[in-house]
């Protein structure tokens, strides 16, 4: 078993944006009226947004078109950051968005300053590639120290609370002729969960399997919720939201 960043290396980053349905710019316009839904606002050009587990982009290219001056895009995958560099230029936020790679713990105390931050977001899944709880809480606290007074945090995870059983555990994430994409769920304690993601890609006609397998947390929306809470955050909007993600934002007073 390999942690979330090998595992991105590994296997998943050179699949990531194909997995997402292939067009981060039209993903990005998607996320860009998301974020805006949710109150998350520039508020002007010289702004600062973070993005914790960035990928391709699809948010940081939407906190650019919202406005956001800056874009810090933290990531663990160079192959990944390259890829929205390369998106940000073509889309004219290549200024704006500033790649970023790092863990996402510790990220925003060592790039950013006290109260300098008008948004972070954590979207996709990201939140549960950390390694442990302990690492939510003191993201949370890092998050709450670096947003300035209304300044948003928006979260998206899945809740992998209530496992899974038989042939439920076998998920079908995306196919197309070439490349199929299963995820398979175990639960091998009661905080994590162990996900085996298996890609089957067809070269003429050739099919071969690459599968890899990372722990994700098992969070539960209510206990996030209440780390935010003791963190200084006011939870402002908490729901089960498109592809079975929690959303779940909050806002510094």
């Amino acid at each position: 078993m390999t942690t979330a960043p090998e595992h991105y290396e590994r296997l998943l980053a050179a699949h990531y944006s194909w997995m997402l349905g292939g067009d981060v710019p039209a993903l990005a316009e998607a996320q860009a009226e998301l974020l805006a839904g949710l109150g998350v606002r520039a508020d002007g050009a010289g702004r600062l947004a973070v993005d914790l587990g960035a990928g391709p982009g699809p948010q940081s290219l939407a906190l650019a078109a919202l406005g956001f001056g800056t874009v810090l895009a933290v990531d663990t995958s160079a192959r990944l950051l390259d890829e929205l560099t390369g998106l940000a230029a073509k889309a004219g936020h290549g200024d704006a968005v500033r790649p970023v790679l790092a863990d996402l713990r510790g990220a925003l105390p060592a790039h950013t300053g006290p109260g300098t931050v008008a948004a972070v977001v954590c979207m996709g899944d990201t939140l549960t590639h950390l390694p442990a709880r302990q690492d939510v809480v003191e993201l949370l606290r890092d998050a709450a120290l670096a947003l300035a007074p209304g300044g948003r945090l928006v979260l998206s995870f899945r809740d992998l609370t209530r496992p899974l059983t038989g042939t439920d555990r076998f998920l079908p994430v995306r196919a197309t002729e070439d490349r199929i994409m299963t995820c398979v769920l175990e639960y091998p304690d009661e905080e994590t969960a162990l996900v085996h993601d298996l890609i089957h890609t067809r070269s003429g006609g050739t099919w071969t399997q690459e599968v890899s397998s990372y722990p994700k947390l098992r969070l539960a929306p209510a206990w996030v919720e209440e780390q935010c809470a003791a963190a200084g955050l006011a939870v402002r909007h908490s729901e089960v939201g498109a592809r079975g993600l929690h959303f779940l934002v909050a806002e510094r007073a």
